[in-house]
């Protein structure tokens, strides 16, 4: 038998809260399923009955590796994490440009290129930008992925 890493054991009060939660239709497709998963897998003295992965994942049409993820998160972190995932560990990278600076870059792109060239590249852009000393340093991709979306 294999073993069971994260092992769920919810308390009445908790068996409760995610009965309601399965049995109403006001939250989110998400969260029920997930209040499903919960209430499938708990192990707590009063579960008489253990489901193993593979038949929970039949009986709700899912995969196991979703199964795994409530699992964790409710072990490691809690019952509401489990339910709504963890959005807001994400990390969101912070924007290279301002507006302001989006704008001096369109600028120059729309300028005449420099003697001995046709058109502005992307990394000789990138150079003009840090040598008006707009930015401190910036990537010639991400001068493309601006102007993509400024166009």
């Amino acid at each position: 038998m294999p073993r069971i890493r994260y092992q769920v054991k919810l308390t009445e009060e908790e068996r409760a809260m995610l009965s309601r939660l399965a049995g109403t239709s006001r939250g989110t497709p998400q969260k029920v399923k997930n209040a499903l998963i919960l209430l499938a897998v708990d192990r707590g003295e009063f579960q008489e009955s253990h489901n193993t992965d593979e038949r929970i994942a039949e009986i709700l049409d899912i995969d196991r590796s979703r199964i795994y993820r409530v699992k964790r998160d409710c072990v490691e972190h809690s019952i509401e994490v489990a339910l709504t995932g963890r959005t807001a560990d994400r990390f969101h990278r912070r924007r290279k440009l301002d507006g302001e600076q989006e704008a001096q870059l369109v600028a120059i792109a729309c300028s005449t290129p420099p003697a001995g060239h046709s058109q502005w590249s992307l990394r000789m852009l990138a150079d003009r930008l840090v040598e008006l000393k707009i930015v401190d340093s910036i990537s010639h991709e991400t001068i493309g992925r601006t102007l993509k979306k400024t166009r």
